[in-house]
């Protein structure tokens, strides 16, 4: 068995988790002497994501290929395919791993495909909440949950990043046909050092997507309802992009909260971190997102959704969770303000973070179940 893996990670959007992930695991396994490779949309992502790919695509062997892939199912769909096959055989690789959805499905019907032709390719997926956060009861769900079931006969290995994840696949897929492991997602060891707030920072911080999924007219409304509540002005920084920014920014303006609620574009998430006291992601689904490990790791006080694989995150420290509702934030909200001091330290310790989720950790892990999976094609 070769010691040097050609690894060759697909997915649609290099934003948010999914990106920091497929970052941190593809810097490790060059470190470890593989050949990595990055396969993904070209329309999705600023300039805070372009940065991002100057800093990483010099140091993977195998590149980064970028073409358009939409996010729904479309009659464009058929030539981005093609496209993305193109690219993915040129690579040859021996490792193809799906992250999301389209990533999924397209590592594991190019993979197949791939074998046809005699290739030794080990087809894994990561759904990362992906078709998982669809509503069972749905059209659009129970399609995607047949897709994912078809699927999943054509994979060699599925990898969840919590129990929960892994519960949802079960519930709302069925157990699934490949071998299937939980590893969790990991920070660096430089990710654990605390970001103290600047003398200015605000109250809060809302760092995210600026969509309906994670949140933010969540933290928004909370933050009206906490200033009720505490009887005093409060201030926020909201840091992203997306679809429901301006909408976000409307809804701030109504309130009356546009003199001490800012929004920036998406940067450095520890540079975020010293803008304010509090750290809130009042997500309506996740899986196992890194905003808040990467946040616990830099010493931040949390209000968190639990939804996901988040309670696991919180294992032994369970009072910074609160359903993804206003008034259960606001509520959460005041909590925090009345005493900084005791809140903070009811947070999850940092020896039980680095045990649970570190980065070397994870990537040694995935990197034993690559080569099992390939052992067996």
């Amino acid at each position: 068995m070769t010691s040097s893996l050609r690894i060759v990670h697909c997915f649609r959007s290099p934003v948010g988790g999914i990106f920091r992930h497929v970052r941190d695991l593809s810097e490790a396994q060059v470190a470890a002497g593989h050949q990595v490779g990055i396969v993904c949309d070209s329309t999705t992502g600023g300039d805070y994501e372009a940065q991002l790919f100057e800093q990483i695509a010099d140091r993977l062997p195998l590149g980064v290929a970028r073409t358009p892939m939409q996010r729904h199912i479309g009659p464009g769909d058929l030539a981005s395919a093609a496209r993305t096959f193109r690219l993915i055989k040129k690579l040859q690789p021996d490792i193809l791993h799906g992250h999301g959805a389209k990533g999924g499905v397209y590592a594991r019907v190019f993979g197949s495909m791939l074998r046809v032709s005699r290739s030794r390719v080990a087809r894994l997926y990561s759904p990362h909440g992906g078709s998982l956060h669809y509503d069972e009861k749905s059209l659009t769900g129970r399609f995607f949950f047949l897709l994912e079931a078809m699927m999943a006969r054509w994979s060699d290995h599925l990898l969840f990043v919590s129990e929960e994840e892994r519960s949802m696949f079960r519930r709302k897929v069925g157990e699934p046909r490949a071998p299937h492991t939980v590893v969790y997602n990991g920070i660096r060891e430089e990710e654990f050092e605390p970001v103290p707030a600047n003398p200015d920072a605000a109250d809060f911080l809302y760092i995210g997507m600026m969509r309906n999924l994670k949140g933010p007219d969540l933290f928004i409304e909370a933050l009206a309802q906490a200033e009720k509540r505490l009887g005093r002005r409060l201030s926020a920084v909201m840091v992203g992009d997306g679809d429901d920014r301006e909408r976000c920014i409307a809804r701030v303006a109504e309130l009356g909260l546009a003199d001490r609620a800012r929004f920036l574009m998406p940067m450095p998430a520890r540079k975020a971190f010293a803008l304010a006291r509090a750290v809130v992601v009042p997500s309506r689904a996740e899986a196992m997102p890194y905003i808040v490990i990467e946040a616990l790791g830099a010493g931040k006080p949390m209000i968190v959704s639990a939804v996901g694989g988040i309670p696991e995150i919180f294992a032994e420290a369970t009072t910074a969770l609160v359903q993804p509702d206003a008034d259960a934030i606001a509520t959460k909200m005041a909590e925090a303000l009345s005493d900084e001091t005791t809140y903070a330290t009811s947070m999850p310790g940092r020896d039980f973070l680095k045990d649970h989720f570190s980065a070397p950790a994870m990537a040694a892990k995935i990197e034993k179940i690559y080569f099992d999976a390939l052992a067996k094609v």
